[in-house]
């Protein structure tokens, strides 16, 4: 690897899309599935780099992005593109990508906020966030058609009150961002609700994915996803 991306094709038609040098706690995982009319990119990074450029959508043919919240990690680089997708509520926050919305002063005040430059002379002082105006705003229950395969938007607040996934009901597939993830939940945000992610929890327990890729960490099938959930909710938060 010697661009600031890192690439995984978990099968033909999807690849995980990481930034390996971003420190650890900003580093999230961007998903890329092809569909048959509509290719779709699961969050956007830090945008500390050009990620479009990274995309091998094939010309002509339209690519949705989908925000699945709008803190710094998953809205970095959704300025980009041009159909872009987020949750309702916080779209109007999309338009201005501010510190008190998407937390990107915690990257400037960051220590070893990378582990590599991307370029000569960056520094995270002078990180900021693009506005990037939603062109498409999803709600519980809204579809997102590829052609061959549609996802249903589930509303899952709790790490955030914006939070949002993505799951397709024919054959389980779940694109969670970070209302569940295979790593340590973060529940402490300015703001986090705990009493709405038990919620959100006991929601996942009953639903039947099949595989879950999500904001972090590595996918994971639906026990473990259960088994996650559960340990949430063991903790008494």
């Amino acid at each position: 690897m010697t661009g600031w991306f890192g690439k995984q094709a978990l099968d033909p038609a999807l690849t995980l899309i990481a930034e390996p040098f971003v420190h650890p706690y900003m580093s999230a995982n961007i998903w890329h599935l092809k569909g048959r009319d509509v290719d779709l990119l699961v969050d956007t990074g830090m945008g500390i780099c050009p990620l479009a450029p990274e995309i091998d959508t094939p010309a002509g043919k339209p690519l949705l992005v989908v925000a699945t919240h709008i803190h710094l990690d998953h809205v970095g680089s959704l300025h980009e593109f041009a159909d872009r997708a987020g949750p309702a509520q916080s779209a109007a926050e999309f338009a201005r990508m501010g510190d008190a919305a998407t937390y990107a002063h915690e990257f400037r005040e960051l220590e070893g906020a990378v582990s590599r430059l991307p370029h000569p002379g960056w520094r995270a002082e002078s990180y900021r966030i693009e506005p990037a105006p939603l062109t498409r705003i999803l709600a519980e229950g809204d579809s997102v058609d590829l052609g061959d395969r549609r996802f249903t938007v589930l509303h899952l607040p709790g790490h955030s009150p914006d939070s949002i996934a993505l799951f397709d009901e024919h054959d389980g597939l779940f694109f969670s961002g970070d209302a569940i993830y295979d790593d340590t939940l973060l529940d402490d945000l300015p703001d986090s609700d705990r009493a709405a992610y038990r919620h959100t929890m006991r929601r996942l327990l009953e639903l039947p994915i099949s595989t879950g890729h999500g904001g972090h960490g590595p996918s994971f099938d639906r026990d473990r996803m259960r088994a996650i959930a559960q340990a949430y909710l063991a903790t008494g938060s």
